[in-house]
C-alpha cells in the first residue's frame, strides 16, 4: 500500500496549483487525473481565462483575487514565462443592472480604481463595441487574462520538481475511510492511502463523491474564435477583456491572442447539462449561431468567418458560488471548488487555500460563504 500525506484527485486548474503548494512545503503528494495533464476535456483549456478585480458576483471574492494576482506573478517568475496579461476589464450592462451595480459595489468596498462609462464613452475608447445608449460599463484597469493551459502546465511542472508524484490516465474509482484513519483511494491502477484527499475533479466530482452529484452539475460550453473584419479594433493592447449582459445572455470576450481571431463565449451556452463523459465535445452549427448572435449585435466588426470552436465544461452549483469545504461526516476529504464557470482566475489562490486546509493550518480568508451546509437548509 502506497501512502502519502495528501492525494489530489483532479490535476487541472485547482489541482495542479494544490500539488505545487503542498509539494513545495515538503509534503508527500500524489496527484491523479483521468486524462492528460493538461487536457482538453475539462474546464481549463481554450488558451486563456479572464481575471478581474471588479467582481460583480460579490465583493467577498476581491481579497482572494488580490492574493491570486500575487501568486500568478510568482508562478510567472518561477516558470520564466508570461502567464498574467493585463488589458483592463469592463463589466457591461444596462443602467442599474446587476452587473453594473455589483461591479461598482466591489470597487467601492475595496477601494479599486475604476471608471463608470456611458455607452458612447465606451465606443469612443474602444470602437470594436456597438452598445445600446442605455448601457454602461465599469472599467477597471487591473483586469486581463490568465494563460490557462500555460498556467496548469507550469504549476504541474513546479510540483514535480518539488517532489510531487503526478499521474495522468488514472481515474479514481472509489474514495473511502482508511482503516487506520485518513482516506483510501482506489483507482484503475492501484490503491493508495493518505491523511487527506483534495477532491478537485471538476465536472467529475459528483461521480467521485456521489453526495455532490445534485449540487455540482456539469454543463457544456462552447468558445468561439471569429475573424474580425477590422482586426486592429480587437488586437491585444487595443481591446480589453469584458463581460456583457443583455437580453441575449451573458457574453464574455477577449482580445486576439495566440489562436487567430476574436474570442467570445456565452455563459449557460445552450443549457446542456448531464454527466461529464456523455456531454458532446463536438461543436455544431447551433453553437456557432448563438455566439454569432452576440457578435452581430455588439461586435459587428468582429463578425467574420469562424476560425475555431471548442467545447469545455463548467460545473455549476445551485447558487453559482464556489464550494471550499470538508465533506460532512468525512473531514479528511476536502471538496475543492466546483466554480460555476468563474473560477479559473482564482486557482492560484485556491491552490494555496486547499494546501492550507490539508495541512490543518489557519486560513487567511473567511470561507464560510462557500460551505456545503448552505445547500442543506
Amino acid at each position: 500500500m502506497h501512502t502519502f500525506d495528501v492525494i489530489v484527485a483532479g490535476v487541472g486548474s485547482m489541482g495542479a496549483q494544490t500539488c505545487w503548494q503542498l509539494a513545495k512545503r515538503g509534503l508527500r503528494v500524489l496527484g491523479l487525473d483521468r486524462y492528460d495533464i493538461p487536457n482538453q476535456m475539462g474546464s481549463s483549456h481554450g488558451e486563456h481565462r479572464i481575471i478581474r478585480l471588479a467582481y460583480f458576483e460579490h465583493p467577498l471574492y476581491v481579497p482572494i483575487l488580490r492574493r491570486a494576482y500575487e501568486l500568478w506573478r510568482e508562478l510567472e517568475q518561477l516558470s520564466s514565462e508570461q502567464i498574467l496579461f493585463v488589458t483592463g476589464s469592463m463589466d457591461i450592462g444596462a443602467q442599474g443592472s446587476e452587473v453594473i451595480n455589483g461591479s461598482l459595489a466591489s470597487c467601492r468596498e475595496h477601494h479599486l480604481h475604476h471608471e463608470l462609462l456611458s455607452a458612447a464613452e465606451v465606443m469612443r475608447r474602444y470602437p470594436g463595441y456597438l452598445l445600446p445608449h442605455t448601457f454602461q460599463a465599469v472599467y477597471q484597469m487591473d483586469g486581463g487574462f490568465v494563460a490557462s493551459e500555460r498556467a496548469v502546465t507550469a504549476a504541474a511542472r513546479l510540483a514535480l520538481e518539488s517532489g510531487a508524484i503526478i499521474r495522468g490516465h488514472e481515474p479514481v474509482l472509489e474514495v473511502s475511510p482508511a482503516p487506520g484513519g485518513g482516506v483510501r483511494v482506489r483507482t484503475t491502477r492501484g490503491t493508495y492511502e493518505a491523511g487527506r484527499l483534495v477532491a478537485s475533479a471538476g465536472a467529475w466530482i459528483g461521480e467521485m463523491l456521489p453526495r455532490l452529484k445534485k449540487i455540482a452539475v456539469p454543463e457544456r460550453q462552447v468558445l468561439g474564435w471569429f475573424r474580425p473584419r477590422t482586426p486592429e479594433l480587437y488586437r491585444l493592447g487595443a481591446f480589453p477583456v469584458s463581460n456583457l449582459k443583455s437580453d441575449l445572455g451573458h457574453f464574455y470576450q477577449f482580445p486576439m491572442w495566440t489562436v487567430p481571431g476574436f474570442k467570445i463565449g456565452l455563459y449557460h451556452h445552450l443549457r446542456e447539462r448531464g454527466e461529464a463523459d456523455t456531454l458532446s465535445r463536438v461543436p455544431t452549427q447551433r453553437d456557432e449561431e448563438v455566439l454569432r448572435e452576440g457578435i452581430a449585435r455588439f461586435f459587428p466588426e468582429a463578425n467574420g468567418d469562424v476560425l475555431a470552436l471548442r467545447t469545455c465544461l463548467f460545473t455549476n452549483t445551485p447558487d453559482e458560488h464556489f464550494i471550499l469545504d470538508t465533506l460532512p461526516g468525512f473531514p479528511e476529504v476536502i471538496v475543492a471548488s466546483p466554480c460555476s464557470g468563474h473560477g479559473f482566475k482564482f486557482s492560484s489562490a485556491i491552490g494555496e487555500i486547499l494546501a492550507t486546509m490539508a495541512m490543518g493550518r489557519a486560513l487567511r480568508f473567511d470561507l464560510s460563504p462557500f460551505r456545503l451546509s448552505r445547500f442543506e437548509a
